[in-house]
C-alpha cells in the first residue's frame, strides 16, 4: 500500500515503523505536521492508501481524515484518552500499559479500535519505555491494524470494546508533577521524575536556582536532610529524600537546554563533596554508575549507559580508560554492551554547543571518541564484540563496527550517517571500516541514504555480523561470548593480528584517521556554517520549517 505518516518529527518510534513497513513492502512518505494546508497538499500529491499517524502532537484536520482512514497511534490502553498518557500511567504505578491503534474521528483518541497490544509496566523513565515497551507494541499493533484493513475488516467501536479500562485524563501540568522533598519518598520521587524524563522534566529548584530535572536514579548507601544535595560523581549530584537518596543526571536551566547537571550547576558543585566509586567493576549496591564493568564465565562485560546515548569528551576518555583496563584482564573477550536505551550516538552536541568554542570542543570530542575506536581496533589481546542492545547513530554505529564482531538485536534501528547534521563528515574510522563490509559503492550508498537502517537490513548488508532475538537478547549474548572461548582463542587472536598488520602495512590506522579529521576540520573550522547551524538547532529543538525530501518522496516529483 501506499501510506503517508503524518508525524510530528521522525521520532525513534516513526524511524521503526518506517523501517518496519518498508521491509513489508509498502511504500512509505513522510510528512511532518506544521500547518493543515501542508498536510492536505501532502495527502493530494501521495494519494495514500492510508495514512497513519505515530506521533502527533495536535489534531488531524477534519479535511483529511473525513476523506481517508487516518489511524492514531496511542500510547494507551484501549479506552485511554488525553495526551498524557504514558506520563499518567507511570506516576500512578500502572502494572500494565499498552498501545491503541484507533481511528481518527472529531472526537480525540476516541474513534474506533483497529488493534491493541499491551505489555508488563517496568519501573523506568518515559522515555526508556517509549524507546521499548511502547515501540515494540506499536509495532505489534500497526501490523494488526494493517492487515485488518488490508482484508476489508472494519475497526471495532469504542463503546463495543470489552477491554476497553482507560478513562479520559488532562493534559499532565507541572503542579501534578511537583516534589515535595520534605514528605515524599524516594519511590514517588522517581516516579514523578521517570514520568517527565525526556520531555517536560520536573520544574524544581536545585541549589535554590529553578531548573527542569531529569534522569534520576536511586540510590541505596548515602543519607542526608531532604532535599540537601549531599554528594556528586561525574556528572551527576545526589540528593537527600525522606528515606534515602537519588541521583540527577540532566537539568535545564531557564533558557536554556538540557545539560548534565554537574556542568550545569558548575560554580555550585565546587562546594559538594565528590563520592567516586572504587573503580571500574560494578557496584555492589544500588548507585547511578554509567560505565560499569563485569565478567561471568571467563568474559568480560563493559556497560556505558549515557543519557541519550551522547558520549563527551570527558566520557569517552574514561570509556577507554575502562576498555584498557578490561583489556588487562585475564579474560580472552571483552564484550561492549553500551546502554540500556542507546548504545551509542557518538559526540555530544549539547555539551559542544555549551561550550566557550563549539569548533574547539567539537575538534576534542572527536579525538577522543577516535582515541576509542583506536584502542578497540588495535587490540591485540582480546577478541571483542558489540552487543548493540539499543538504537544506535552516526558515530556510534561505526564505534560498534570497530569491533571484531557486532551483534545486533532484533529491532534495533541505526542511523549510520553522519549528512543530516550540517553535511558532517564524520570519523571513528568509517572510511577504512564500511568499505571492506559493504564494497566502496555500498559505503558511498550507505552514508548518502539519511534513511534509518533495520537490524535485518544491517546485517544483510554486510555491516553487522548477527541479529539476535530481542527477548532473550542479553542471555543470547551471553552464551556466544563464552562460546568464543571453548576453540583456542590463540589463533583466532593470531589471525587477527595478522589482518591488522597486512592492512596496516597498506595504509596504517594513523593515514585513515589524519584524513577523515581533515574533513572534520573543515566542518569545525572552515567557511560553510552547516554543521553549528544544524546543532544548534538540534540541541535548541527548533520546531520543524520544512520536511527533508529524503522522508517526503511524495515532494520528489
Amino acid at each position: 500500500m501506499k501510506i503517508l505518516f503524518l508525524t510530528h518529527s521522525f521520532n525513534s518510534l516513526t524511524q521503526r515503523l518506517f523501517a518496519e513497513l518498508a521491509a513489508l513492502g509498502h511504500e512509505v512518505s513522510v510528512e511532518f505536521d506544521i500547518a493543515d494546508s501542508v498536510s492536505e497538499e501532502a495527502v493530494a500529491l501521495f494519494q495514500p492508501d492510508l495514512i497513519l499517524a505515530p506521533f502527533l502532537k495536535r489534531a488531524i484536520p477534519e479535511s483529511i481524515w473525513r476523506q481517508h482512514v487516518c489511524l492514531i497511534v496511542h500510547p494507551g490502553i484501549v479506552g485511554d484518552r488525553g495526551p498524557s498518557a504514558l506520563d499518567w500511567a507511570i506516576q500512578s504505578g500502572e502494572t500494565e500499559w499498552g498501545v491503541t491503534v484507533l481511528q481518527a474521528e472529531a472526537a480525540m483518541d476516541a474513534g474506533p479500535v483497529w488493534a491493541t497490544a499491551t505489555f508488563p509496566m517496568r519501573q523506568a523513565k518515559k522515555a526508556s519505555l517509549y524507546r521499548q515497551e511502547v515501540t515494540e507494541a506499536a509495532v505489534s499493533a500497526v501490523k494488526a491494524a494493517l492487515a485488518r484493513f488490508e482484508c476489508g475488516e472494519p475497526p471495532t467501536a469504542l463503546a463495543a470494546c470489552s477491554d476497553a479500562r482507560g478513562q479520559l485524563r488532562p493534559v499532565m501540568r507541572q503542579a501534578d508533577r511537583a516534589l515535595d522533598w520534605q514528605c515524599d519518598d524516594t519511590a514517588t520521587i522517581l516516579r514523578k521524575m521517570d514520568a517527565a524524563d525526556g520531555f517536560p522534566g520536573v520544574a524544581d529548584r536545585l541549589f535554590d536556582q529553578p531548573c527542569h530535572l531529569y534522569d534520576a536514579w536511586p540510590e541505596a548507601q548515602l543519607r542526608g536532610t531532604p532535599g540537601a544535595v549531599i554528594g556528586q560523581r561525574e556528572t551527576a549530584v545526589c540528593r537527600a529524600t525522606l528515606d534515602g537518596a537519588i541521583w540527577i543526571g540532566h537539568v535545564r536551566r531557564p533558557d536554556g537546554f538540557k545539560l548534565p547537571t554537574t556542568m550545569a550547576f558548575a560554580a555550585e558543585c565546587t562546594a559538594v563533596p565528590d563520592v567516586p566509586l572504587d573503580g571500574w567493576f560494578a557496584a555492589d549496591h544500588a548507585t547511578w554508575q554509567d560505565i560499569r564493568y563485569e565478567e561471568a564465565d571467563g568474559v568480560g562485560f563493559l556497560h556505558f549507559d549515557f543519557y541519550n546515548g551522547a558520549m563527551g569528551t570527558r566520557q569517552c576518555e574514561r570509556l577507554t580508560a575502562a576498555f584498557r583496563f578490561a583489556a588487562q584482564r585475564p579474560t580472552k573477550v571483552i564484550v561492549l554492551m553500551g546502554g540500556r536505551d542507546f548504545w551509542s550516538n557518538g559526540i555530544h552536541l549539547n555539551l559542544i554547543e555549551a561550550a566557550r568554542s563549539p569548533a574547539d570542543e567539537s575538534w576534542a570530542n572527536i579525538n577522543a571518541i577516535d582515541d576509542l575506536a583506536e584502542a578497540i581496533l588495535r587490540c591485540e589481546t582480546h577478541l571483542t564484540v558489540a552487543a548493540v542492545g539499543a538504537n544506535a547513530g552516526a558515530g556510534g554505529c561505526f564505534l560498534a563496527r570497530a569491533c571484531d564482531q557486532v551483534w545486533i538485536r532484533e529491532g534495533v534501528i541505526l542511523n549510520p550517517h553522519y549528512k543530516n547534521m550540517g553535511n558532517l563528515y564524520g570519523s571513528e574510522f568509517w572510511t577504512y571500516l564500511l568499505p571492506q563490509r559493504v564494497g566502496v559503492a555500498g559505503a558511498a550508498a550507505l552514508m548518502q541514504h539519511r534513511l534509518p537502517m533495520s537490524a535485518n537490513e544491517a546485517v544483510r548488508l554486510g555491516f553487522y555480523d548477527a541479529v539476535l532475538p530481542a527477548p532473550t537478547f542479553r542471555a543470547e549474548v551471553a552464551r556466544r561470548a563464552a562460546e568464543l572461548l571453548k576453540d583456542d582463542v590463540s589463533w583466532q587472536l593470531e589471525e587477527k593480528q595478522q589482518a591488522r598488520a597486512a592492512d596496516e602495512a597498506v595504509k596504517p590506522l594513523a593515514v585513515w584517521r589524519a584524513e577523515e579529521l581533515a574533513a572534520m576540520r573543515r566542518n569545525f573550522y572552515g567557511f560553510d556554517p552547516s554543521y553549528h547551524v544544524a546543532r544548534w538547532h538540534f540541541v535548541a529543538k527548533s520546531p520543524q520549517s520544512w520536511t527533508p525530501r529524503h522522508l517526503a518522496r511524495h515532494r520528489l516529483y
